[in-house]
């Protein structure tokens, strides 16, 4: 099998766009991707579209309306929170198995405010309770809580996750917010769920990201290696059944085990990553992230956040685009996002957040279901 390379890549700066549709936000990134590799729609073999809430309106072949119907295939994913890294896994696999030589993926979504709920209504008591606790605030919240049950995480430390963040989206011009967020104000902003205040819950965003995926032997032939990026592991897993209380849901299992066979194919270690993009829906999700991809051990992910091992010019920096905390989440979008995000890096064209000498990088995304997409990529 060819290795593959992500060619071009781009983001739209996230924000509310009413008066644009899903195929027209999809379209923009899409065009910037192409133009990013020097590229067209006319080039492309295949395209892959992820897209939640309209998943049913084949939003790639409208993508394809926009910007050119070339006649090539057309693949719609929807797999929750990882939509996005579910359309470039698939995209990446096409090409490593060598049934195209180049693709596109595209992430889009475009976002309502206010709560994404839990399940869907039903008969009877639902098993979840009657209080809101399968929303997802609540189900963050009582990880996070479990976690400081277990290691004495505190609320000072998980609130710390949302000060940085939001401090590194004052250098990326893409996100949707770019403001300081002092310690104080996010502890004392409206509490959603204990421990996660407002200021520490994801920003729902209309946004969209795209990647030209490219084979080493067409990447070579087209002079686009200079700034190319290699996909070292490309891994995505579901829950395993286990033996264990199912009214709320496990946040972890399936990032752990995610994380294990993405070094594994990558032939690479925690140790060796540069860099971290990583699903921050809560502040709480990111603590117990650093322990579920191996950044630290257990119970050690307070002192990370504490001792600034994961801020931009520490050890190991994490969400440094202010992640969907501070840049947002538009769920089809988020997992292309981070590809860009950590490409650029690796790129050396971070400006003012780059993290220097990167060459490895992770992104890792959760859709509660449960989907986890994990992607290591290395500095062509």
């Amino acid at each position: 099998m060819t290795d593959a390379y992500v060619v071009g890549v781009d983001m739209i700066k996230f924000g509310r766009f009413p008066e644009k549709t899903v195929p027209q936000i999809g379209a923009e990134s899409a065009l910037m991707a192409l133009d990013d590799c020097g590229l067209s729609i006319q080039d492309m073999e295949a395209l892959y579209c992820g897209n939640l809430f309209q998943a049913a309106s084949m939003t790639g072949q409208r993508i394809l309306q926009e910007i050119g119907q070339t006649g090539i295939p057309v693949v719609n994913v929807s797999n929750a929170c990882a939509t996005g890294a579910t359309a470039f896994r698939e995209a990446w696999a096409s090409v490593k198995a060598e049934l195209y030589d180049i693709v596109i993926a595209v992430g889009v979504e475009q976002m309502g405010k206010g709560l994404l709920g839990g399940p869907g209504g039903g008969k009877g008591i639902p098993k979840e309770g009657l209080f809101g606790s399968g929303t997802m605030p609540a189900v963050f919240a009582e990880a996070g809580m479990e976690h400081a049950r277990k290691h004495g995480t505190t609320f000072e430390q998980f609130a710390k996750v949302s000060v940085k963040n939001h401090h590194h989206s004052t250098m990326n011009p893409k996100a949707m917010y770019q403001i300081e967020t002092p310690l104080e104000v996010v502890m004392n902003a409206e509490m959603i769920s204990y421990p996660n205040t407002k200021l520490m819950c994801s920003v729902n965003v209309d946004g969209s990201a795209a990647a030209v995926i490219a084979s080493e032997k067409k990447a070579r032939e087209l002079g686009l290696m200079d700034r190319a990026v290699k996909v070292r592991a490309s891994v995505l897993t579901s829950d395993r059944w286990q033996e264990r209380d199912l009214v709320m849901p496990d946040v972890n299992t399936c990032t752990r085990e995610a994380a294990a066979k993405a070094y594994e194919m990558a032939g690479l270690g925690p140790e060796d990553v540069d860099l971290v993009e990583l699903h921050d829906c809560f502040a709480t999700a990111e603590i117990l992230h650093y322990e579920n991809l191996g950044l630290c051990a257990a119970g050690e992910a307070g002192r990370m956040i504490d001792d600034g091992e994961v801020a931009l010019g520490g050890r190991v920096p994490v969400n440094v685009s202010g992640g969907l905390l501070s840049k947002g989440h538009p769920l089809g979008a988020t997992g292309i996002a981070n590809i860009y995000e950590v490409s650029t890096h690796l790129r050396g064209e971070a400006g003012a957040r780059q993290v220097e000498g990167a060459r490895i990088g992770l992104t890792h995304v959760i859709g509660l279901g449960s989907a986890c997409g994990i992607h290591i990529l290395e500095a062509a």
